[in-house]
């Protein structure tokens, strides 16, 4: 029946101004149960001991000077770090002369490239991970499948899907450029006299793979010793990309330091922020595997993320080991300059099956900058993110290390909040950040 114009269903019925007063009282009480304080500022005095110390072991001003690589004795020479800047930049790195380093890692984009899929001279079957602090890592690649990061720098330059040269063709390019013979002499010593023929590689093509094979073995030797240089000179470069302090290092410094000052003014973090760190060290556990000053504990785990449509699930750090043991270009190898004594983490890692499907924990620095996210580019934005963890899907694999969080949804919001306060330019001279 339809109402009449006078019937009390035409219109809400008019609250008082007591009814109101505790409609609000009820919405801020339901808040509170929340764990959402919107009325009060928190204090550092508020968090309990093992917050704080949480939240200190989180500080960038935890991050320890950046180590010798022991397999990369140029790691931090001048002229090595000269010479991988300028060849990051160089498109003739590439079979094309369209693709460099920085293609697919733009310092823009804190050394990412925005797109689901990197793509160099086609699209490859992974997201581009920044390098930003990427150095203090003792593993590469979503898989951990090098495990240096001059031998990582290797890869991308001989497959076909990113620059798609050959090692015989970059020699070449070194002996060639006067610029770039000086800084690798100055930096690794003498360049061999013989000539260095074109388009040769024993990961070519059948054409590239022949011409590898009409070479000496001394000739082969020569060619692959300036491959790896260039590897530990893009190295050498990258190391100079480190992040700088955000808000929440700048507040959880003054946290440590003033036990009654309030720490959260409007140039440090937010109510809805804070919640989000006490999320983030507690309720939420992200600091599990996102902890130190880097936000990552540089392991591997498997968190459910499905792989994309018409792809089967990765086998990823399982396989990834195992590829870095048979790699000639890893810290036991020839090229290395590590004694094996020091290659301690391939010798000691871990390869168990519950390795299967598991990617590298990557850092959240600047992790606003950075979209999309995971191995496969499969999640668009922090939002979705947050609800991925938050209902821990069971895996395709039939594992997932993650478990239902259980949160409402101003709490996911408030840890959405808080990985905005990790963003901040780079610790590094602006003269890195371009070419030369």
């Amino acid at each position: 029946m339809t109402p009449s114009p006078t019937s009390s269903l035409s219109k809400p019925p008019r609250l008082s101004k007591f009814s109101k007063i505790g409609f609000a009282l009820g919405v801020i009480a339901s808040l509170g149960a929340l764990g959402w304080n919107y009325f009060s500022v928190p204090t550092s005095a508020q968090w309990s001991d093992e917050e704080r110390r949480l939240i200190a072991s989180l500080s960038l001003d935890q991050l320890p000077p950046l180590r010798a690589d022991p397999s990369n004795a140029k790691a931090d020479d001048p002229s090595a770090v000269a010479l991988g800047h300028a060849l990051y930049f160089d498109k003739r790195l590439s079979a094309n002369g369209a693709v460099a380093c920085a293609t697919c890692h733009k310092p823009e984009l804190m050394f990412t490239d925005g797109l689901k899929l990197a793509v160099g001279t086609s699209v490859g079957d992974r997201h581009t991970p920044s390098l930003v602090g990427l150095s203090y890592s003792p593993w590469f690649y979503w898989d951990g499948r090098k495990d240096s990061q001059w031998s990582q720098a290797l890869a991308p330059l001989e497959a076909k899907h990113e620059h798609a040269t050959t090692r015989s063709d970059l020699a070449l390019l070194i002996k060639s450029n006067a610029n770039y013979a000086a800084l690798y002499e100055a930096a690794f010593g003498s360049l061999p006299k013989f000539e260095i023929p074109a388009n040769s590689s024993p990961l070519g093509d059948d054409s590239e793979r022949a011409a590898w094979q009409s070479l000496s073995d001394e000739e082969q030797q020569s060619i692959s010793i300036i491959f790896a240089n260039i590897g530990k000179a893009l190295a050498a470069y990258q190391r100079k990309l480190v992040p700088g302090r955000a808000r929440f290092d700048d507040y959880a410094e003054r946290m440590l330091r003033d036990d009654s000052a309030k720490v959260s003014q409007g140039d440090l973090l937010s109510p809805a922020e804070l919640q989000g760190l006490r999320l983030f060290i507690g309720k939420a556990m992200c600091v599990t595997c996102h902890n130190g000053p880097l936000f990552t504990n540089h392991e591997f785990h498997n968190t459910g993320v499905l792989a994309n449509p018409g792809e089967l699930p990765s086998m990823a750090r399982y396989d990834g080991i195992r590829t870095a043991r048979l790699d000639p270009f890893n810290c036991l190898g020839e090229f290395s300059d590590a004694d094996n004594s020091e290659c301690i983490e391939l010798r000691f890692a871990r390869d168990t099956n519950d390795l299967v499907g598991a990617h590298k924990t990557p850092t959240l620095r600047n992790v606003d900058l950075t979209a999309p996210y995971m191995h496969g580019g499969q999640i668009a934005d922090l939002a979705a993110v947050m609800r991925h963890y938050n209902e821990a899907p069971t895996s395709m694999l039939s594992h997932n290390e993650a478990k239902p969080l259980g949160l409402r949804p101003p709490e996911l919001r408030a840890l959405e909040a808080f990985m905005h306060t990790l963003t901040a330019p780079l610790a590094t001279d602006s003269r890195w950040l371009k070419a030369p």
